[in-house]
């Protein structure tokens, strides 16, 4: 059967006339209602404008304050020209729309990251992760003084990156720090070793004049790339002067592109075998020097001991001579014959021959140890090595003066 046969309706499957009738309250019955319950109030011409009344007065109490965060700061703005700045607080101001107050984290670090590739120095190609962390320093001129700050401030740090890595080569970024400064300080060491070395030599030859060495100039800029390029970025953002403080830049992943990564690894570790001998070189260097130093000590001190004690023996052998001089004026035979005699019996001290300049007349007592060290026995033996005596002296005494 259709459920739209005649019958009145009274066949509607969804039985739509069955439901109790009514009309939803219009605004008439809501005034009616609100009357009702404000009593005397709402009654009565001037009730819609007591409503009126105590719907602005609470408006204008809650539009009243502020409560700035201790983090954040405030700014006011009077029909939308900026007023004042406000601290972390409670604060009056006018109602709403004559004062308005938007509010700035300050003190919250932010952060903008970026993955960028630029060309060096040397005209190769490096990729950069860079990271910058600001903060609000000027929450008037972050929110006027340009449409997006941290558009801005992006931009400008890519910039800053660019001019740092381009005036600088691969291997300095590779490595994170100015060639110029590696240079003088690896020149500055060089130097300090040569002095050292200087040093030592003075000392040994005190004669010779050494000149020290000087260190090479240091290098203007001793700055890594992070810090140059938050300098650059800083000096920027204050030309701009939009209110943002640069806390720190950071480069996360500096590397050669995929294409030509295993060619500069191959670098790398070259670099670091340099860079490990250049240690080895140093610590042998450590290790020899202060040897060297105690050895050059040792040598002067040997020097020193040997040059006093010839300088005593010498002025003893003059002060010596001069009493023989003096004796000899006095009396140079006797003089003669006792430097003589002195000087056979230094000779013939530990010769084991024992020479008779009599001829034979006198008898010879020999040890008994001493004649066995005879290599020879005959006329000869007695014969050898005979020392003549002066003229002028008697055989007598001659043999005399021989005997041990």
């Amino acid at each position: 059967m259709a459920w739209n046969e005649p019958g009145n309706g009274q066949r509607d499957p969804w039985n739509k006339n069955n439901r109790p009738s009514g009309n939803k309250p219009g605004l008439d019955a809501t005034l009616k209602n609100l009357r009702k319950h404000l009593g005397k109030f709402g009654n009565g011409p001037g009730g819609i404008l007591t409503i009126i009344a105590a719907l602005l007065l609470a408006w204008l109490l809650l539009s009243s304050y502020t409560v700035i965060g201790a983090n954040q700061s405030g700014v006011v703005l009077r029909f939308g020209h900026y007023s004042r700045t406000l601290a972390p607080g409670f604060h009056l101001k006018l109602p709403q729309p004559i004062e308005s107050v938007s509010k700035v984290a300050t003190t919250n670090v932010r952060s903008v990251s970026d993955q960028v590739r630029m060309l060096t120095s040397d005209e190769n190609i490096v990729s950069v992760n860079f990271n910058v962390q600001y903060q609000v320093s000027d929450a008037r001129k972050f929110l006027f003084s340009t449409r997006d700050p941290e558009d801005t401030l992006r931009e400008a740090a890519e910039a800053a990156v660019r001019a740092v890595v381009g005036s600088h080569s691969m291997d300095d970024i590779l490595t994170g720090s100015d060639a110029s400064t590696g240079a003088a300080t690896a020149a500055a060491a060089t130097a300090g070793v040569a002095a050292s070395a200087a040093t030592g030599v003075a000392a040994v030859a005190a004669t010779t004049v050494v000149k020290p060495a000087v260190p090479a100039a240091a290098s203007p800029s001793g700055d890594t790339l992070q810090q140059q390029t938050r300098d650059i970025l800083q000096h920027t953002l204050n030309g701009y002067d939009i209110g943002l403080q640069v806390t720190d830049v950071s480069f996360q992943n500096v590397a050669p592109p995929q294409e030509v990564k295993d060619a500069f690894d191959d670098v790398n570790a070259a670099r670091e075998d340099k860079q490990g001998t250049e240690n080895k070189a140093r610590a042998y260097a450590s290790k020899v020097i202060p040897q060297a130093r105690g050895d050059a000590a040792r040598i002067l001190a040997e020097a020193a001991g040997y040059k006093a004690s010839r300088i005593a023996r010498a002025q003893g052998d003059t002060e010596q001579f001069d009493l023989i001089l003096a004796q000899y004026k006095a009396a140079p035979e006797v003089t003669r014959r006792r430097l003589w005699l002195e000087t056979m019996e230094k000779v013939l001290a530990n010769d084991p021959k024992v020479i008779d300049g009599s001829g034979g007349r006198n008898i010879i007592n020999l040890p008994f140890g001493q004649a066995r060290a005879l290599p020879n026995s005959g006329p000869d033996a007695a014969t050898t090595g005979a020392v003549v005596a002066p003229s002028s002296a008697s055989s007598d005494d001659a043999g005399k003066e021989k005997q041990p």
